[in-house]
């Protein structure tokens, strides 16, 4: 049963790797996807700083937030977006501790996918919904992937085509296979940062486990997103905010 749960999650990965280079942004700016850099990212040293005392209903308050104002300083990641990867980490290290998923694989899921939830102006607010919603160009066959309307337009505005959504760029599909309350609002949005990355955990750990490896790292990448040119943009990013979480925490 679990050999045919993963084919069915790699399938479905090939449908997502087949779009998300459609979707702006893709790179950080500046970057060029095709250029040569680091295929894996080892984990940070240290993993996020857990909240003293019992955590609330959302995986924000898993983490401590003096440790994630710190690590915002240092990255240039918005702290609601650090809350959301760091408590999504602690989660899966709680309840699948096999996956060992770390926050800055996350954040350089986030950054590639939407500039960790501020593509085209948005912001993330307190809640953890991204405003104004974030939405990918329609996959309607010209000059991208054609994928048909499977939603009515109900998660992604369009009714004719599919668009990618949110700050982890999910699609419909994508979405509604793993959608999830990540904030413990009693809401599923995958425009909320809680819900799309504690989503995109649970993908990315069902796709593979020993993140800390570079196969387990990669197969899970390359699960969400098949292109190498993509697996080396999230691998820069997650380097660059390896060092500066290093960094900050030798302060």
């Amino acid at each position: 049963m679990i050999a045919a749960v993963i084919a069915a999650v790699v399938g479905l990965a090939v449908l997502v790797g087949a779009v998300v280079l459609f979707l702006a942004p893709r790179v950080t700016a500046g970057q060029d996807a095709a250029a040569p850099g680091p295929r894996w990212a080892p984990p940070p040293a240290d993993p996020p700083v857990a909240a003293a005392g019992t955590p609330g209903p959302g995986i924000a308050t898993r983490v401590d937030a003096t440790w994630a104002a710190s690590m915002a300083a240092a990255t240039g990641i918005p702290k609601r977006a650090v809350l959301a990867y760091a408590g999504a980490a602690l989660a899966k290290a709680e309840s699948m501790p096999a996956c060992r998923l770390s926050w800055t694989t996350l954040a350089a899921i986030g950054e590639v996918e939407s500039s960790n939830g501020q593509h085209g102006g948005s912001s993330i607010g307190a809640d953890g919904t991204v405003t104004p919603p974030i939405f990918g160009v329609a996959l309607n066959g010209d000059g991208v992937a054609l994928i048909p309307d499977s939603d009515g337009g109900v998660i992604d505005g369009d009714a004719k085509s599919d668009r990618a959504v949110g700050p982890m760029q999910l699609i419909p599909q994508t979405w509604r296979n793993w959608h999830t309350d990540g904030n413990g609002d009693g809401k599923e949005d995958p425009q909320n940062i809680d819900d799309a990355v504690m989503a995109t955990t649970n993908y990315l750990c069902r796709a593979s486990t020993a993140l800390d490896t570079e196969k387990g790292w990669r197969a899970a990448i390359s699960a969400y997103n098949s292109t190498e040119a993509y697996l080396r943009s999230v691998a820069r990013a997650a380097v660059a905010y390896n060092a500066a979480a290093a960094r900050a925490g030798s302060r």
